[in-house]
C-alpha cells in the first residue's frame, strides 16, 4: 500500500507544484560607500504583471527613484540607486502587500562594500529593523528558513526523493539510502561553497534531472530485472547521485551569499534546513501512505498500474528536464 500511495503522489505532484509555483520576491542592497546602496528589486510575476509588492526602505534613505521593472524571463526587475544617511542600521526594510501574498521575500543586504547579511520575509512578517550586526541567532534562522523553504520548492530533489522511497521497499535499507544521500550532498555542499569544487551550474542541473530519469526507469523493471546494485545496494546509488545534488544546493546557496564572518555557521543552518525540509518530505509522504492504507483498500487492485504510470510520469517529466537543461548549456 505504501508503494500505491507513493506512485498517486509521484502522478499528481508535478501538476500540484507546477500550479502553485511562485518564486519569491528578491531585494538586493548593495553598499557602495558614501552612503550610497545599489537597491535591486526582483518581483514575483503574476500573470504577466509584476505582483503587486512595494518596497519600503528606512526612512533615512532618499528615493531610489527605480527603473521601469523589465521581465527577465522569471521575473520583474527594477532597480536604483539610495542614499541613506547615516547607514542601513537600525532602519526598518518592509516589503508592503507581502502579508497578503502566498509567497516570501530574501532580503540580501549589506552594511559596509563586501559584508552581506541575509534576511527572510514573508506574509507574517513583511518587515525586520536592520541590526547592526546579524548574531549567531539572525544567522541560523535566516539560513536555516532558507535551506528549509529551497528544499520544498525544489521539486527536481523532491522527485528524486519519492522516486527513492518508492523503489526501495524495506525500511532499514530506505533508512540508510537516505542517510547516503544526505552524507552526499552535504560533503559536496560544503566543498563548493568553500571553493575546493567549481563545477558550472547547467551540467549539474541536467545531471539531476539524469539521476531522476536513472530511478524511475528502474522503477520500470520488475524487481529481479533491475540494477543488482539498485536492489542490493540502494545506499551507494542514492551516495553518488546525493554528490551531484549536494552541488546543486550549492549553486542555490552561491546566488543567496554567505555573510562575511559567519561563514561556516551559515553554510551548518543552510544544511540543517535542507534536511529539516526533507525529512518532513519524507515523513508526509509515509504518513500519507498510512493513512491511505487504512481508508482505501480498494486501490490495491489497481497497485501495478498505478506504479507503472507514475514511473513513467517522473521519467517523463525528468527526460524533459535533461533536455531543456542541456539546450540550456
Amino acid at each position: 500500500m505504501r508503494r500505491l500511495v507513493l506512485a498517486l503522489i509521484a502522478v499528481v505532484l508535478p501538476a500540484i507544484a507546477s500550479a502553485h509555483a511562485l518564486d519569491p520576491g528578491y531585494l538586493e542592497l548593495r553598499a557602495l560607500g558614501q552612503d550610497n546602496w545599489r537597491v535591486t528589486w526582483r518581483a514575483p510575476d503574476i500573470g504577466g504583471r509584476p505582483m503587486p509588492l512595494k518596497v519600503r526602505l528606512p526612512e533615512s534613505c532618499g528615493d531610489a527613484s527605480p527603473t521601469a521593472p523589465v521581465f527577465d524571463g522569471r521575473a520583474w526587475v527594477s532597480g536604483g540607486i539610495a542614499n541613506c544617511p547615516g547607514g542601513l542600521a537600525g532602519g526598518t526594510i518592509h516589503i508592503e502587500g507581502l502579508e497578503r501574498s502566498s509567497t516570501d521575500t530574501l532580503v540580501r543586504y549589506e552594511l559596509e562594500p563586501g559584508r552581506a547579511q541575509v534576511h527572510r520575509l514573508t506574509a507574517t512578517d513583511p518587515a525586520f529593523v536592520v541590526p547592526a550586526e546579524a548574531g549567531v541567532a539572525d544567522v541560523l534562522q535566516s539560513y536555516v528558513s532558507l535551506g528549509f523553504s529551497h528544499i520544498l520548492g525544489g521539486l527536481d530533489h523532491l522527485l528524486f526523493v519519492l522516486a527513492l522511497l518508492m523503489l526501495v521497499s524495506d525500511y532499514r535499507r530506505l533508512f540508510w539510502a537516505v542517510t547516503s544521500f544526505t552524507l552526499a550532498h552535504s560533503i559536496t555542499l560544503a566543498a563548493a561553497t568553500a571553493g575546493v569544487l567549481n563545477i558550472p551550474s547547467p551540467p549539474v542541473e541536467a545531471v539531476i534531472a539524469l539521476s531522476i530519469v536513472f530511478l524511475a526507469y528502474e522503477l520500470t523493471l520488475a524487481p529481479d530485472r533491475r540494477d543488482p546494485l539498485t536492489t542490493r545496494a540502494p545506499w551507494l546509488v542514492s551516495f553518488g547521485f546525493g554528490l551531484i545534488h549536494g552541488l546543486g544546493f550549492a549553486g542555490a546557496l552561491t546566488e543567496i551569499g554567505l555573510p562575511a564572518g559567519d561563514i561556516p555557521l551559515a553554510l551548518f543552518a543552510f544544511n540543517v534546513g535542507v534536511e529539516l525540509g526533507q525529512l518532513a518530505f519524507i515523513f508526509a509522504i509515509l504518513a500519507l501512505g498510512a493513512i491511505a492504507g487504512l481508508l482505501l483498500p480498494v486501490l490495491a487492485r489497481h497497485a501495478e498500474g498505478l506504479r507503472r504510470g507514475a514511473s513513467y510520469a517522473i521519467g517523463s517529466i525528468a527526460a524533459f528536464w535533461v533536455i531543456e537543461r542541456i539546450s540550456g548549456f
